[in-house]
């Protein structure tokens, strides 16, 4: 059986880490350089670093942020946020990171993925998706682009199969609805995802505790679980979460930290 993944996302604002709940009330809570080192040491999988405002202000995403935390951490490291061309991908992938997420750009420019996928291979292509619960839309949620404040006609699974064919290697599914609540993902929305691609889906949004990663990974059917509040504040540490995902029967790759 594979083994399940854990990624602490950095969301990143003028240079420093910040949290909200549902896209909003963010405040700044720490040096992303800093953090992203903490985590590597404690020993988690991945990181996934998004400059949450380049979209929304039309910007490209700050590279030098970008470098110095390719520096600190020797795992897969995703970057997305203003990321709207082959050459913002490649400056990206030179900066350090492993991968690129593309959001926003993806849903306005859908050949994107196709460019970035035939250029640099469907694994260094992720697709970011957030969705809102939706009735109106045929599977019930509504993609919703430029850091949760604009809605699309877009419908999520929709959505995902198109990418999928496009050539985007992974899918991370954030619910803006549990977005920073940690009160657990949305299990629905994730396993619709998981049940209809045939590329490694991400759940992100709404962990607060150990057993929400169970669910998502096991109900959910996720292939690996994105989460940030729950660490951030100091309230679980990776290697506390991969124990009890352990004991849970679920796969994951245990390492003793590079630290105590």
């Amino acid at each position: 059986m594979l083994l399940k993944r854990i990624i602490v996302c950095l969301d990143v604002r003028n240079g420093m880490t910040t949290k909200g709940i549902r896209f909003k009330g963010n405040i700044d809570i720490g040096d992303p350089v800093v953090m992203a080192r903490q985590y590597y040491e404690e020993g988690v999988d991945e990181l996934v670093f998004y400059d949450i405002t380049a979209s929304a202000e039309g910007r490209r995403l700050f590279l030098d942020v970008v470098e110095r935390v390719a520096e600190q951490i020797f795992i897969p490291f995703c970057v997305g946020g203003g990321i709207g061309s082959i050459q913002d991908m490649r400056d990206t992938l030179l900066a350090g990171a492993e991968k690129v997420s593309i959001n926003s750009q993806a849903v306005k420019n859908p050949r994107i993925i196709q460019e970035g996928a035939s250029r640099f291979g469907s694994q260094c292509i992720v697709l970011g998706m957030d969705a809102l619960r939706d009735p109106a839309m045929p599977s019930g949620y509504r993609v919703v682009i430029n850091g949760g404040r604009t809605p699309t006609e877009r419908d999520a699974l929709e959505w995902a199969l198109e990418a999928e064919k496009l050539g985007a290697g992974e899918i991370v599914i954030n619910s803006i609805d549990a977005d920073g609540t940690k009160e657990g993902y949305e299990l629905p929305l994730t396993r619709m995802l998981s049940e209809a691609v045939q590329i490694p889906v991400v759940a992100s949004g709404g962990a607060g505790k150990p057993e929400h990663l169970a669910d998502v990974l096991i109900e959910g059917k996720a292939d690996a679980a994105l989460i940030a509040s729950m660490v951030h504040y100091g309230e679980y540490t990776i290697p506390q979460i991969k124990e009890y995902l352990s004991t849970r029967g679920i796969p994951v790759r245990v390492v003793p930290p590079l630290r105590s």
